[in-house]
């Protein structure tokens, strides 16, 4: 509540105080449209001999009523654009959060779990203001109100309205919130995993529908399905049982201002006509009450969606912040590792473990190793994503962060995204200032230049969802542009050909290398294609490195090498 809710309602406490003043006034305006009412009605039941006698009543009437209708719309408008304003502002908090983790959000967190994330946990906390503060002060401001009002005529009254209200504004909302706690939160978490569990097979709907596993997979997901509904009906019932209890309570309000308004009108303190204005102004009062109780059972559901953003912010790796005019030479800049080591949170296992090397301006590096030994994590800390529990990364003896990341280091991986709009919208991302002509350069380089030529809208042709329109091989081709577009001095490649058939991997790897003759190429792979063109081998093994020479040099002196070697090229 600290971090995500607190300061925000400080930063709008100015509007906040309006939306609650218009509420308020809209609150009081309902009320005593119906307290005018009710004493117009038993004004004019006794005939009065001149119009006169009920004329302001009848004002009264009008500009309570006219009072009402603008005083709720300018609440509204007020809470609704505050609500909208820190939204916007949690919205770009949550970007600014998820965007250095954008290499490796896919191994850490599920499709559903992320999507569940950024759009209904966001969305959600918008009902903490609008259904549960904003209700919840109206309801406990019009109570101090109601009450002291009463004192004024009665405070013995007023103390037994205090105690029997209490049980609307305190007492039945603890107890909704006691027993609905467990329920709500089991129906955010179920409805999350229902939610990850739909995403991932509509995902490998046709693996599965392929390996004849259609009623497993469906009949999982009715079962999440009949658990969610279960607890839904069970928060059903009670809000059915709460309703009950709270119009009965409000019942009883209603039976006791009659006895004491007609016990105050037999003592000569009212006059009889004010009986039916105070009855009426009290079912006005009571239904700003109403919400008090719903708005506090939800409250653990809040908990729970911060808890998941929260989680996200935790998890973020910590990043040295540099000013935006970073001094640093990106012509022939040096990468160098000082005795690195990382390990991922609440895990004592290090997958980077005291590992130093140098890499020179535009040498061509390839990083081997089993799955596991830590080579996207490498990686991962060499593009900045992550910082390093030990040792350093430099880059001409910079500290490398993220701010670095597209200004000296671009990174093309495994499954680059290609966003569904046009080839060269797609292209242009790389450096949105480009001229047609820069991309038409790098077109060229990427060997793109006859795909381009045969679509008969060219550069404006339609990418499609997750680029699908092309094969592996040219969507690489467009990814890889709009890298050369970036035109960093470093190139990190994550397994780029993996997936591609022999010949599209070949064809993909020759015009990587060929385009990027002039700059540094760090090249993580599982796979030995195009190994001979590379500077330098190295495999990690354990998070150290294990071999390290040039592919001549392993092939000639190292065993292990040469036969991995023989093996990938199935000799």
């Amino acid at each position: 509540m600290k971090d995500w809710i607190l300061p925000y309602l400080k930063h709008h406490k100015g509007r906040i105080s309006l939306g609650i003043f218009f509420g308020l006034l809209g609150i009081g305006s309902g009320a005593m449209l119906l307290f005018v009412s009710g004493y117009l009605i038993s004004k004019s039941s006794l005939r009065p001999e001149n119009i006169m006698l009920v004329y302001v009543p009848i004002v009264a009437v009008r500009a309570f009523s006219i009072g009402q209708a603008v005083f709720v719309y300018l609440e509204k408008l007020v809470n609704h654009d505050i609500v909208l304003r820190i939204l916007e502002k949690m919205r770009t908090r949550l970007y600014k959060m998820v965007e250095p983790q954008a290499l490796f959000l896919s191994s850490r967190y599920q499709t559903g779990d992320l999507l569940g994330v950024l759009s209904d946990d966001i969305e959600h906390l918008q009902d903490f203001y609008l259904r549960t503060i904003f209700p919840s002060i109206f309801g406990v401001i019009t109570y101090a109100v109601f009450v002291s009002v009463l004192g004024v005529f009665d405070w013995i009254f007023a103390l037994l309205m205090l105690l029997v209200l209490g049980t609307l504004v305190f007492l039945l909302p603890l107890l909704s919130l006691l027993t609905t706690r467990r329920q709500h939160t089991d129906e955010k978490q179920q409805t999350n995993k229902l939610y990850s569990q739909l995403t991932d097979a509509i995902f490998g709907q046709v693996d599965w529908q392929a390996s004849g596993r259609t009623d497993e997979i469906l009949g999982r997901l009715e079962e999440e399905n009949r658990l969610l509904v279960k607890t839904e009906n069970n928060l059903r019932k009670w809000k059915h049982v709460r309703n009950a209890l709270l119009r009965l309570i409000i019942g009883f309000v209603i039976v006791l201002m009659i006895i004491w308004t007609d016990k105050q009108t037999g003592q000569g303190a009212f006059s009889p006509t004010v009986i039916a204005a105070f009855v009426l102004m009290t079912f006005s009062i009571m239904e700003a009450l109403l919400p008090i109780s719903e708005a506090v059972e939800h409250v653990p559901t809040y908990k729970d969606s911060l808890t998941r953003i929260q989680k996200i912010e935790d998890e973020q790796a910590e990043a040295v912040e540099y000013a935006n005019d970073i001094s640093l030479d990106n012509t022939s800049p040096t990468v160098t590792l000082k005795r690195l080591s990382y390990h991922y949170p609440g895990q004592s296992k290090k997958v980077i473990d005291q590992l130093s090397l140098n890499i020179l301006p535009g040498k061509k590096i390839a990083i081997l190793g089993k799955s596991g030994m830590g080579k996207s994590t490498l990686l991962k800390l060499m593009a900045g994503v992550l910082q390093p529990n030990e040792g350093n990364v430099l880059v001409n003896g910079q500290s490398m962060t993220n701010e670095l990341l597209s200004k000296t280091v671009s990174v093309l991986n495994q499954k680059p995204h290609l966003f569904d709009t046009t080839i060269k919208n797609n292209i242009r991302m790389g450096r949105p200032q480009a001229t047609d002509e820069e991309i038409l350069e790098v077109i060229e380089r990427a060997q793109l230049t006859n795909l381009i030529a045969s679509l008969p809208q060219g550069l404006d042709t339609p990418m499609q969802e997750m680029g699908q329109r092309f094969s592996g091989g040219e969507r690489q081709r467009i990814a890889f542009a709009r890298v050369l577009l970036q035109n960093t001095p470093i190139i990190l490649f994550d397994e780029p050909t993996i997936g591609l058939d022999p010949m599209t991997e070949q064809e993909v790897l020759n015009t990587i290398l060929t385009a990027t003759k002039e700059k540094t190429i760090i090249w993580v792979t599982h796979h030995l294609a195009g190994i001979e063109k590379m500077d330098q081998v190295i495999f990690l093994e354990d998070g150290k490195i294990a071999m390290q020479g040039s592919h001549e040099e392993l092939v000639q002196n190292n065993k292990r090498y040469q036969k991995l070697y023989q093996m990938d090229r199935g000799t």
